[in-house]
This record gives C-alpha cells, structure tokens and sequence, in this order.
C-alpha cells in the first residue's frame, strides 16, 4: 500500500494500514480527537495529549549504544547509554524537563531536526530525504561525543505502519534495521571507529495519540548472518496490534513479514532467559540478557517502569526458501509499562 503525504485525511482521520513507503507529515493538528463520548478536545488539550518519540541504537561488537527522544504530555526527557561489550565497562546519562523545554521535534520523519538541550548536553537527530541520511550529534558535558551517520538512501524500506490505538487514538510508527553506519563514539578516553567496527544501526521513529496507560515488549537485532549478510529484525507485543502488527525482518535490505510472537520471560528476574515464539514455530529465538537500562518514574501524572536490555540471541527463523540461525548474536530486548 502506497503510503498517503500526508497522514490525516480531509476528514480528519488517519489512513491506517502498512505502507510500502515512509508517510511524509504527521499532521496530528488535523487529527478530529475526541473524547470517548465524542466530546471534540481542540487547542492547546489536542496538541497536549500527543506523544512522540525517536530512538536510534548502533550495534557492533565491541559497543552498543542507545539513544532516545521523547515528546510526552508533561515532560520530556532523553537518555543515552554506552556499553563496552568486551570490557563490561557501561555508562547511562538521562535528562527531563517539564513540558517540552529544551526540546525540538516536527513531525516529519525523513525530514526533520530533532533535538534535545540540557545545560551543556545536546542530543540532536537531524534526518534529510535527500540524500537519505539520518545524522546522529551527541556532545555532553563530561566529554562523550557521538558522529554518526546513518543510511536511508539505498534501497531504504522501513516499516510504516498506521493503526488504531485504544478507543479514540492512533499510533503511526516508522521501523529499520541493521542499516550502514560511518562515524565515530569518543567516550571513557577511548575511540570507537563505526565503520571499521562493521557497526549497523537500527532507528525507531513513532508517535500518535497513544493509551494513556499501556505496555509492551520489544526485540531488536541489528547484526550480520555468518555469510555476511546484514540482519535486522523488529519485534512488539502490546502496541500497534489492530489489524496488523509491526513484526518484520530485513535481510540485507529486503523486508519479510512475520507473525504475532509471544514473549515469555521472568519480569522480576533480570538475569532469566527470555523466550520468543510465534504461534506457528517459525520464530524460535532465546534471549540471554546482559545488563539493561533501566528508568522508574511514579508521579501524580505520569508514570512509567522502563527496561531495555542488551544481551544475545540465539535461535532459528523459518522464512521462505530457508532457515536463519542466530548463535550469540547482540541485540536488545524491551519490558515498558507507561501512563502519560
């Protein structure tokens, strides 16, 4: 399905569906919200309830990173992590300020500057059509600096998926996977060379008017197979499930489909496997956790019980025509609950 410029129609509703193409405006202003008893919500209270985040990860290796964006009702916030995999050596930095201070974010998600000020902290995710390049500029206070490039210009086919979310919102999430990246970490005294490291880059870009409480799980890969072939993989349960789901792979950079997978781990045992499988046994991935970031918030208004774990998968897929073997691959694997 070819994906609309423009995602709310005239008549103020979402196109929902999986687009073969990334949808270019997220004009939510134009969204009819309404009340579960179909109360108009206008204004300022429209332009509230409207979530929007953008997370990228870069995966080798030797390092991991994680970064995100995030555009709440009441807050904002960002975070960053760094892991060594092979020195163990692991670093976390997260930063909030009320309402949207310090943010900037449009609703573009090819075109857009993203960016995130904390004092002397800047996070910044800069994405341009042409020539299809996803820049990611971290430069924090005690000296972490991140050059990363990433590429959405060669045959570029993300997920793009539109559904229906709750009784009287949507979600509108943009996916890729084990995508090329060039650039450079500098951290802890030490460099790290993406492109010398082979690292790839996964990017998650996503917003709507979500569940004010809702939860899900989330796998990721992106790796290369033994014959060299860049890996990615993307994999939910509990969101964007309405007709559709978001679970696909990439094999160098054709799409395949997958079905519905359950996971199945030991939410107050970090260091349990974890298991996903999909009802017809073609997925049958295991999940060994490492470390994880993790973030508790319990407020008046918001809330949220957020853990991202790095560790390794193994297992098998059954696709057409052959069957992928996974063994100790890197990857993360995500536990979040929410009210917002």
């Amino acid at each position: 399905m070819k994906a609309p410029e423009q995602l709310i129609g005239p008549d103020g509703q979402p196109i929902y569906g999986r687009f073969s193409t990334p949808v270019s405006d997220i004009n939510f202003a134009d969204f009819d919200l309404r009340t579960p008893m179909n109360k108009p919500i206008r204004g300022r209270r429209r332009r509230a309830r409207f979530n929007q985040f953008q997370f990228i990860g870069i995966h080798a290796d030797t390092i991991m990173l994680g970064l995100a964006i995030v555009r709440l009702r009441w807050v904002c916030h960002a975070f960053l992590y760094l892991y060594d995999t092979q020195t163990g050596q692991w670093q976390d930095y997260r930063f909030t300020h009320p309402l949207r201070m310090g943010l900037t974010m449009g609703q573009r998600p090819n075109d857009d500057t993203v960016s995130f000020r904390h004092g002397r902290n800047r996070l910044t995710i800069r994405a341009t059509p042409r020539p299809g390049i996803r820049q990611l500029r971290v430069t924090l206070q005690d000296g972490t600096r991140v050059r990363a490039s990433i590429d959405e210009s060669t045959s570029y086919r993300p997920l793009a998926l539109s559904t229906r979310t709750g009784f009287t919102g949507f979600t509108y999430t943009q996916k890729a996977s084990a995508r090329v990246c060039h650039g450079t970490i500098r951290w802890q005294q030490r460099s790290y060379h993406l492109e010398s490291l082979n690292a790839l880059a996964c990017v998650d870009w996503s917003a709507g008017y979500m569940r004010s409480e809702t939860s899900w799980n989330w796998a990721c890969i992106a790796s290369r197979l033994e014959d060299g072939r860049r890996f990615g993989l993307n994999i939910a349960a509990g969101v964007n499930e309405t007709g559709y789901n978001e679970n696909i792979l990439w094999i160098d950079d054709r799409p395949v489909s997958l079905p519905p997978v359950h996971f199945r781990f030991d939410r107050y045992h970090d260091h349990h496997g974890w298991a996903l499988v999909s009802a017809d046994d073609s997925v049958r991935l295991f999940f060994d956790p490492v470390i994880a970031y993790r973030d508790k918030t319990d407020a008046i208004l918001v809330a949220s019980n957020f853990a991202q774990f790095l560790g390794r998968y193994s297992g098998e897929i059954d696709i057409a025509g052959e069957t992928l073997h996974l063994d100790k691959v890197w990857g993360v694997a995500e536990d979040h609950y929410a009210r917002w």
